[in-house]
């Protein structure tokens, strides 16, 4: 089976091209031509040899993803549905504007393990994490399709993100690499449902990236409600992981914290909130939930989530209320792919 090439860091490419017999700076003018010019064939490697293109179509594939389905929202949300080519699997990538850029809602797997209960993603059946290549194609294919440059990326798509750690760490050096997608760290979220060796593992990276935290409850008697992975690992351990990855990186993060009505949505909570993380630099993302197939969450009222978010500015703690975005082309992730699982079924 060839190998995918984007699988490899700059370095681990360069192994391989001596592996093979080729000079090390071939792998450099091949890393180039993958990322600066985005090129789909290795044919289109034009400074390379006849015989070394030859050799790399016999052993490597560029694996780039094909588009099994394209919306777009009135806002300019787009969300792409990619085969994935090699196992009859597909991801979700989502691409959104913003004043200071566009950014790519990646995914890290195929379906998820972690079981939380207001998330789309829940009742698709978890196959694998997705390879740092694969992980990077998402980028390369939305910038080919919509001839852009992609300026920030958030891991908040399909999948635990620190689930498939050491692909996901991967993909961000790639994307970071100066000679890869220059992506800048600070340009670059990690959301996690709650991991917390993994979180202690990557604030020892020193990559800058910034941590996005789902913590939607807080306390444990409701969290463990809405995400079975707080049984493990509970809100203490996970605000003190949080306040390690603020000291060891001096970033500040981001608490994600999606507004049920009737059930994390009042003041109580805001206060309980406001006691658990005052003090630390954090922001709070507040996040209209959406409403899925089957689940029994549904959004709170405008009102009740201006009040929590002015309670929260009002004792200290910066919080922001999410733009809902590509909400008329069900934009949240793993709503498009159970569709088309669904479909397939029936």
């Amino acid at each position: 089976m060839k190998k995918n090439i984007k699988d490899y860091n700059l370095e681990e490419l360069k192994q391989e091209f001596v592996s093979i017999s080729e000079k090390p700076y071939r792998a450099e003018q091949v890393f180039k031509w993958i990322y600066e010019y985005n090129v789909t064939s290795f044919e289109e490697m034009t400074n390379l040899s006849k015989e070394l293109r030859e050799k790399l179509n016999e052993n490597y594939t560029l694996k780039n993803f094909s588009i099994l389905k394209k919306l777009e929202s009135k806002d300019g949300t787009k969300k792409y549905l990619f085969d994935i080519q090699d196992d009859g699997n597909a991801i979700e990538t989502v691409l959104m504007e913003y004043k200071y850029g566009k950014t790519l809602c990646v995914s890290s797997q195929i379906g998820c393990r972690m079981g939380c209960k207001f998330c789309a993603s829940t009742g698709i059946p978890f196959i694998r994490g997705l390879t740092s290549g694969e992980i990077v194609e998402q980028v390369l294919a939305v910038q080919r399709d919509e001839n852009v440059r992609i300026s920030n990326i958030v891991f908040m798509g399909i999948g635990e993100p620190l689930d498939n750690y050491d692909n996901v760490v991967k993909a961000i050096r790639i994307l970071n690499h100066p000679k890869g997608l220059a992506i800048g760290a600070r340009h670059i979220s990690v959301s996690t449902s709650g991991i917390v060796p993994k979180i202690y593992d990557l604030a020892k990276e020193q990559i800058q990236c910034t941590l996005s935290v789902s913590l939607h409850c807080p306390n444990d008697e409701k969290r463990s409600e809405l995400m079975p992975v707080n049984k493990i690992y509970n809100i203490e351990e996970l605000i003190k992981a949080c306040k390690f990855y603020i000291e060891e990186t001096g970033r500040r993060v981001s608490f994600e914290y999606a507004l049920a009505k009737d059930n994390n949505d009042n003041l109580e909570d805001a206060k309980e909130l406001i006691k658990l993380i005052r003090g630390m630099n954090c922001h709070v993302n507040l996040i209209p939930i959406n409403k899925i197939e089957n689940g029994k969450f549904i959004k709170s009222t405008n009102e009740n989530i201006i009040k929590f978010r002015d309670y929260l500015n009002e004792h200290g703690i910066v919080a922001t209320i999410r733009r809902e975005l590509g909400s008329d082309i069900d934009a949240a992730c793993g709503q498009l792919r159970r569709q088309n699982l669904y479909n397939k079924v029936n």
